[in-house]
């Protein structure tokens, strides 16, 4: 019989589904700790955590518990760029160099601020190699984008700017505002919401962060290439493999500089500013910040973005073939993934948000005024969200 997890929080009678399925996600192992919470027009109406901080089962995951959400942390950089947009500091068709001026370099004086955030800028890696500790060193990684060319002429496609975003992004970010993307962050978005997300967390909330369990997919120490299941379709197969080969353009996104097995779980790591990957929360953070874009911008008395601005991040930039993901189908407005059948987000053509490796996801539904978060310590299979939150998606939107 699988072993009941514990289970805590509140939810409204009208979405149980959403509480049986998230239990049935802890007992049969999908999940090992978790958190998932839905606002419905600024109400919380699904709050709950449950499980396990490791496999021992010796610490219960808390109210309050921390984990790293991979790319769900993309959305949370765009709300900081959209807001200098419509505070007339950053204009979405400048371009890129006219607020950073090394950016000019071989080829990319007209590349516009917008490609940045769509993904079609054409720096989804860094060409040359970097050691290893390079992603923690911001001046590092973001003079290198600077002087490199790109791996296509910027506008020509799409593909999936996997670490990059945050550096190209959160370096305008800073040139702009003359604040980090982590600290814009905490004094416009997190701290006004009361919302407990970090992009650079401070060494005090170590005590109450999950480690991550399970980890992206890696060579062996020798090079070898990993081991994949024998029915993988051959596209799939061959973008998982170029994935793990930091020779490839696909490879560098995801592994250039280089990073440890358990590099995730280091202080390093959680403590740096990487804003397309490391920010740290809890599913209610999640799903208030998201709360507040469903209904144009506010919750509670507290305006993050107006309701033009969010219009306009959701604005189809690019949907098509991947470059970088193998030509899997992506749509994405400015910042945002946008619903489609391959990203279900929810029933809503209009909703948005962004999911992160391993099966976090945020995401904001304006047509049914929905927010929703749910992180997790056991890494799913997916590049783009997991079985369990879209299980719960489907399940609230099914009481709904």
């Amino acid at each position: 019989m699988p072993e009941s997890a514990p289970v805590h929080g509140y939810c409204d009678m009208r979405f149980q589904q959403v509480r049986d399925v998230f239990e049935k996600n802890l007992s049969e192992g999908l999940d090992l700790g978790a958190s998932v919470s839905f606002t419905l027009d600024g109400e919380t109406v699904v709050d709950l955590w449950g499980g396990w901080l490791d496999f021992d089962h010796d610490r219960e995951w808390e109210e309050d518990t921390l984990v790293n959400v991979y790319s769900t942390t993309k959305g949370m950089t765009a709300i900081c760029a959209h807001r200098l947009v419509e505070q007339g500091k950053l204009d979405l068709d400048a371009p890129v160099a006219s607020y950073w001026p090394e950016f000019a370099a071989n080829g990319k004086e007209e590349v516009p601020v917008r490609f940045l955030l769509s993904h079609q800028a054409g720096l989804p890696a860094v060409r040359k190699p970097l050691p290893a500790g390079a992603l923690y060193d911001w001046y590092q990684v973001t003079a290198a984008l600077a002087e490199q060319e790109p791996w296509w002429q910027p506008g020509t496609k799409h593909g999936y700017h996997a670490m990059t975003y945050g550096f190209l992004v959160g370096e305008v970010v800073r040139r702009v505002s003359g604040q980090s993307l982590g600290s814009y962050f905490r004094e416009h978005v997190a701290e006004p919401l009361d919302a407990d997300f970090h992009i650079g967390l401070d060494a005090a909330l170590d005590a109450r962060t999950s480690k991550l369990h399970g980890g992206l997919l890696r060579r062996g120490q020798d090079g070898e290439p990993p081991k994949l299941p024998d029915d993988l379709p051959p596209v799939l197969r061959q973008f998982m493999l170029d994935m793990t080969d930091p020779s490839t353009m696909t490879g560098a996104a995801f592994a250039n500089p280089p990073q440890g097995r358990d590099e995730v779980n280091s202080r390093a790591w959680r403590g740096a500013e990487i804003p397309a990957a490391n920010g740290h929360g809890t599913a209610r953070s999640l799903s208030r910040i998201y709360g507040a874009l469903s209904r144009g911008g506010a919750i509670d008395g507290v305006r993050i973005l107006e309701p033009e601005t969010i219009e306009r991040a959701i604005g189809e930039q690019a949907f098509g073939p991947d470059a970088v993901l193998g030509g899997l189908p992506m749509r994405f407005g400015l910042g945002f993934m946008l619903r489609h059948d391959f990203m279900p987000l929810s029933p809503s053509p209009r909703a948005f948000g962004h999911p992160g490796a391993g099966g976090s996801i945020g995401m904001a539904d304006p047509d049914a005024k929905v927010g929703f978060g749910y992180t997790l310590n056991k890494m799913q299979q997916g590049l783009v969200g997991g079985a369990g939150g879209f299980a719960m998606i489907n399940a609230f939107y099914d009481a709904l």
